[in-house]
């Protein structure tokens, strides 16, 4: 009996552990359920353009530095309301008594329907039926129209020009009122589009914007920027290894980078994320040797803080500041150079609304936003129109691809071609043809060399046509879907360009990468002196320089606190104990008293400049001051000269000397310094001479400037005087 009665209790035992189980496995099939319709409705309404392709490439690349909102709406939306909904059907399970247990198959039911019709329509939604079709069907599109340029002759002019191309996250010509080209009826990008039909974006003679269009592979950031390199789309086959574990990216593809690296410039890629995300820094480097200014540099290099992190990593009004510093320091270079960059703010969803964005479009962000980077990227532009090497440097300025954002173009007509932004700014050629273009994203590879003056034979490299020549383009010759369509199927081209792609030495070069990081690294204790009045400056010394290899040069760039305007750079002396000395001078920076940056520059050999540490430096208002009514006589045609005098003259100080330095109004180069004669009347004295100027009439500008015992030169006035026929 007591062994029968032991059998009975452990069969008891096994049934409650049983039903436990099914319970649990039962709230796991709903939770699954939920999760599955959740994630599919947040996709579509996150992505609302997005593609299998598109899918395929992310699944496979890296997510390091993925914007942290992204990742929480996507916890907050799904696994959370699926957790809280299957605690919610738990409780209610428990009060329903006898008829709990139909109730919870009729939920099981009921959600494997939902989860069924989510899978269903991702499955349509993402045409998975084709895309499966035609990763099946073979075509050989790809390669009846890829101009190798292995195998094209180029040529470059004599004196090679810069570029700097800026990428313009999901900017599109759509974002232009209607008579513009664009579909608003209030422009949300006045000034882009302005810079667009000033400059060249292949209209011709319409007075419409006009841009590229994005094809299959090249609709998402990583596919849009391989479009407009290589003149190929993005298609990756499918396969276990990720590309976070590859050392290369297409190693058989021949880009952009690869061309200007072999014609020696000198290449640097900016971007406010981080580098690693799609595979971008692989890319770059392995195409061209790129040096990387991504987020994670600005926070190695102290350019930004240790904890800062907004959106994608930092916003578009640091980019633009950074790419003034970089573009600075490497113009002075002699070799020419590619500085490419990429935007940030107007990344779906809403984009980033910094301190500066206004509110001209009242609730609705990302057309503020839209309207800001409309603002910052021209205002950008013409800096770089003021600098000294824009006379040799092109510019473009792309969309990467049509905006993700999930209701910003709702209302925006089926029949209206939605194009990215495009323009081409100083460019060494013209068009051939004054037709309206009609071209992809892929054209714009060599288009970018042509703009540089590069001749190339037949005019097309990749899929893309030379838009500056008379050639059709593949959407000309063939119309857009049938393009499309000749991308989306499976190339045996393309397998053999893919087919190189190495996982096994990734590790080997991330501890290259990791020790040449170490190698070229340089570390040093830097102190700034106060500012000195006698001699006008403040002292910047670096001691205890410390690298690995041999220090090249130490720099620094100074910039005022309040306003990042790029100022003055000086190069560091070396001092006989090791340590290096920089001399910040108040008459460099006009004695305009403040705070200023000094952004110290270190170069290792064999490598370009890096920022060591950026400290800050004061100048002060000098406590002497001299004061004088200044009066500016007419010219003397007979005797040649006009006189300045400086009557009334105060000081705290005695004054040990008053000069003037005159420029000619509209030139930039100091023509001559004058010493002012003290009078018996206790007026000072200056003397223009217009021999001194080859008696060129005009306007001239004269700073004066006056000395005591105890201060340095500053600066009293500025006046203008007139050498008449």
């Amino acid at each position: 009996m007591k062994i029968q009665v032991g059998k009975k209790e452990l069969s008891e035992k096994q049934k409650k552990i049983l039903r436990k189980v099914k319970v649990i496995l039962q709230y796991v099939f709903i939770f699954l359920s939920l999760l599955i319709a959740t994630t599919v409705a947040w996709v579509f309404r996150t992505w609302k353009g997005l593609t299998m392709e598109e899918v395929v490439f992310h699944i496979q690349a890296p997510t390091t530095g993925t914007d942290s909102g992204i990742i929480s709406s996507f916890i907050l939306t799904c696994p959370l309301i699926s957790i809280v909904l299957t605690l919610v059907i738990l409780l209610l399970h428990k009060r329903l008594g006898k008829i709990k247990d139909i109730a919870v198959l009729g939920l099981m039911v009921a959600f494997l329907a939902v989860a069924a019709f989510s899978v269903g329509y991702m499955w349509n939604r993402l045409d998975i039926t084709a895309y499966a079709k035609n990763q099946t069907t073979e075509s050989t599109f790809i390669e009846d129209n890829y101009a190798d340029p292995k195998e094209v002759e180029l040529t470059f002019p004599e004196k090679k020009r810069n570029l700097i191309y800026i990428y313009l996250e999901s900017m599109e010509d759509t974002y232009a009122d209607k008579k513009s080209g664009g579909a608003f009826e209030k422009s949300r990008i006045p000034e882009l589009a302005k810079l667009s039909l000033e400059n060249e974006n292949f209209s011709g003679n319409s007075t419409a914007l006009n841009g590229g269009i994005p094809m299959y592979g090249a609709t998402w950031t990583m596919g849009a920027l391989f479009a407009q390199t290589s003149g190929l789309p993005l298609n990756l086959p499918i396969r276990g290894d990720l590309m976070s574990t590859q050392s290369e990216f297409l190693p058989g593809v021949i880009n952009l980078g690869d061309i200007l690296e072999e014609n020696g410039y000198k290449q640097y890629f900016l971007m406010g994320s981080e580098a690693e995300f799609a595979g971008r820094d692989l890319y770059y480097k392995q195409h061209g040797n790129y040096t990387i200014y991504d987020y994670n540099y600005s926070l190695e290099n102290g350019e930004i803080p240790e904890d800062y992190h907004v959106f994608w990593g930092y916003e578009d009004a640091k980019l633009f500041e950074f790419a003034k510093q970089h573009l600075t320091q490497i113009s002075k270079n002699n070799e020419p150079f590619n500085f490419s960059m990429l935007t940030v703010d107007t990344h779906f969803e809403d984009g980033y609304r910094c301190k500066d964005c206004p509110n001209t479009f009242g609730d609705d962000q990302y057309a503020n936003v839209m309207a800001c980077s409309s603002k910052k990227v021209t205002e950008f532009v013409k800096w770089i129109q003021e600098q000294d090497f824009y006379e040799n440097t092109t510019i473009v300025i792309s969309g990467d691809h049509l905006t993700m954002d999930s209701n910003f173009c709702d209302d925006v007509p089926s029949s209206y071609e939605r194009k990215v932004y495009t323009t081409y700014i100083n460019s060494a050629v013209q068009p051939e043809t004054e037709d309206y273009r009609e071209y992809s994203t892929m054209d714009n590879f060599p288009t970018t060399l042509a703009s540089l003056g590069v001749e190339i034979s037949g005019n097309r490299l990749g899929l893309g046509t030379n838009l500056f020549s008379s050639e059709e383009t593949l959407i000309e010759t063939y119309g857009k879907e049938q393009v499309n369509t000749g991308l989306k199927m499976k190339s045996k081209f393309m397998d053999e360009l893919t087919k190189d792609i190495v996982v096994e030495n990734a590790k080997k070069v991330q501890e290259e990468e990791k020790a040449e990081a170490e190698e070229k690294k340089i570390t040093a204790d830097i102190t700034v002196s106060d500012y000195d009045a006698l001699s006008d400056s403040f002292k910047v010394s670096l001691s205890k320089v410390k690298c690995q290899l041999p220090v090249e040069s130490i720099q620094c760039t100074v910039w005022k606190s309040d306003g990042m305007k790029a100022l003055v750079w000086y190069e560091a002396e070396k001092q006989e104990d090791g340590t290096y000395s920089i001399e910040v001078k108040g008459s460099d920076l006009a004695h305009e008293e403040g705070s200023y940056d000094v952004i110290v520059y270190g170069q290792a050999e064999g490598y370009d400049p890096s920022v060591i540490k950026t400290v800050t430096g004061e100048i002060k208002e000098p406590e002497s001051k001299i004061t004088a009514d200044v009066t500016v006589t007419n010219y003397d045609f007979r005797k040649g000269y006009f006189d300045v005098i400086l009557s009334n003259v105060e000081s705290t100080e005695p004054v040990t000397a008053i000069e003037c330095t005159v420029w000619e109004k509209d030139g930039t180069v100091a023509l001559k310094t004058y010493q002012a004669k003290r009078q018996g009347d206790g007026t000072y004295l200056l003397r223009i001479k217009a021999m001194d100027f080859y008696y060129k009439t005009g306007t001239y500008r004269i700073l004066i400037y006056g000395q005591t015992e105890n201060s340095p030169m500053m600066q009293m006035d500025e006046v203008f005087g007139e050498i008449t026929g």
